[in-house]
């Protein structure tokens, strides 16, 4: 079951990830629900993820400890 949040939490990063306020409150959500090991996977995708859209960098501020 936790998996499929963790893939709910992706697709819903890709489709707000025009507006980086909407994809702040949706990394802040995450953050929130996911299991540790879930946010590591998480975390490693939103680097690859985000170095094609440096406007999102900013919002990565809500993953780190």
């Amino acid at each position: 079951m936790s998996r499929l949040i963790y893939f709910y939490t992706k697709e819903s990063l890709e489709k707000v990830s025009v507006n980086p306020e909407k994809f702040s409150k949706v990394l802040k959500k995450a953050v929130k629900n996911l299991l540790p090991y879930e946010m590591e996977h998480l975390e490693n995708w939103l680097n690859f993820y985000t170095k094609k859209k440096p406007e999102l960098k900013p919002c990565l501020i809500h993953i780190k400890k």
